[in-house]
């Protein structure tokens, strides 16, 4: 997580305490609004948690969220 607050740190110019409230903010609403697996899955990945497959998990959920199957994240 402290990479996603620096990049706001360097892509804005606030300081770290603002950015990561403002991170602390936008995650939490995320995870309140996402299904309980992505929530999960993002929970432990900004924490560094098993970052690998979180990722994968959440892609899977997202796809299936906006109506694709796995199957068809793979089609082009």
């Amino acid at each position: 997580m402290q990479e996603l607050v620096q990049r706001v740190v360097d892509q804005t110019g606030i300081p770290e305490e603002t950015a990561t409230q403002v991170i602390d903010v936008i995650v939490g609403y995320v995870k309140e609004h996402a299904p309980a697996p992505v929530a999960n899955q993002i929970e432990s990945y900004l924490t560094g948690e098993g970052a690998t497959s979180a990722v994968g998990a959440a892609a899977g959920a997202l796809g299936g969220m906006f109506g694709k199957k796995k199957d068809d994240a793979t089609e082009t």
